[in-house]
């Protein structure tokens, strides 16, 4: 696997086990859609990334969908645009969500719609102060999509849901850390070395133990008691045999820093 994979709406670098994925344009065209699920899927299959950074260039991370390409479909063929959700969006979700490694959000700018959506698909949110979040939706006369609802329920509870959602209005970067949204605020000028770093630490961790709180996250909302615990105690028998629980183990007792393989 190359270490950069440069398109005109999509880079990816990778290095020290961080596969650094970043936006080229604000908005998500047809084209920036299939690449970014391009790279997500190469991504999935790539043993050698323990961990994604995914954030955007210029002054915004993504304003969600391209209007005026919206608008040009929907004039030529509305069927075609209305199916874009169901083909495209969906299925690029699908992919983030599933990737087995941490993924950190460097939210640079302006983070709006189904952008804000990929934003919470992430497992770990960095923005820049002052940087400016909406859903944006109902301002188009449109619902969420790129589950959008559910994430902002999970994050912020379905009360505040509700209003983010049927009252699009503007918030900052620090109002979305008091509400959970985002996990930490810096300066604009320290985003992309902080956010890296968040990642970089990601990358040196126990890969294994990452996936097996990622497996778990994903259904704790909705399982029983009985099912999580299940599942617990499946995962824990799994990690017991890796080789970096074992170092972690060892180097606790000789009191000295864990190695961690990933394995």
């Amino acid at each position: 696997m190359p270490d950069t994979i440069t398109s005109s709406t999509v880079t990816r670098d990778d290095a020290g086990g961080v596969a650094t994925v970043t936006l080229q344009r604000p908005a998500l065209s047809s084209a920036l859609r299939a690449d970014l699920l391009a790279v997500v899927r190469e991504i999935a299959v790539d043993d050698s990334v323990r961990a994604v950074l995914l954030t955007g260039s210029g002054r915004a991370f993504c304003v969600g969908q391209d209007l005026a390409e919206h608008v040009e479909s929907l004039r030529g063929n509305a069927a075609t645009s209305l199916s874009v959700v169901e083909e495209e969006y969906n299925p690029l979700i699908l992919a983030l969500a599933a990737l087995r490694v941490p993924v950190v959000v460097g939210i640079n700018g302006a983070c709006a719609g189904a952008g804000l959506g990929i934003a919470l698909a992430g497992d770990l949110r960095v923005a820049a102060a002052g940087a400016k979040f909406t859903t944006a939706f109902t301002g188009i006369g449109l619902s969420s999509d790129s589950a959008l609802a559910s994430r902002l329920v999970h994050c912020v509870g379905g009360s505040r849901a509700a209003e983010l959602l049927l009252l699009p209005e503007p918030f900052l970067a620090e109002t979305a850390a008091e509400w959970g949204l985002v996990h930490r605020v810096v300066p604009p000028e320290q985003l992309p070395a902080e956010s890296q770093a968040l990642a970089a630490r990601l990358a040196q961790g126990p890969t294994a133990s990452y996936r097996a709180v990622k497996t778990v996250l994903a259904t704790a909302a909705t399982d029983s008691l009985e099912d999580t615990l299940a599942l617990e105690a499946r995962l824990q028998t799994e990690l017991g045999r890796t080789a970096d629980h074992h170092e972690a183990v060892e180097a606790f007792l000789a009191k000295r820093p864990p190695v961690f393989t990933g394995h």
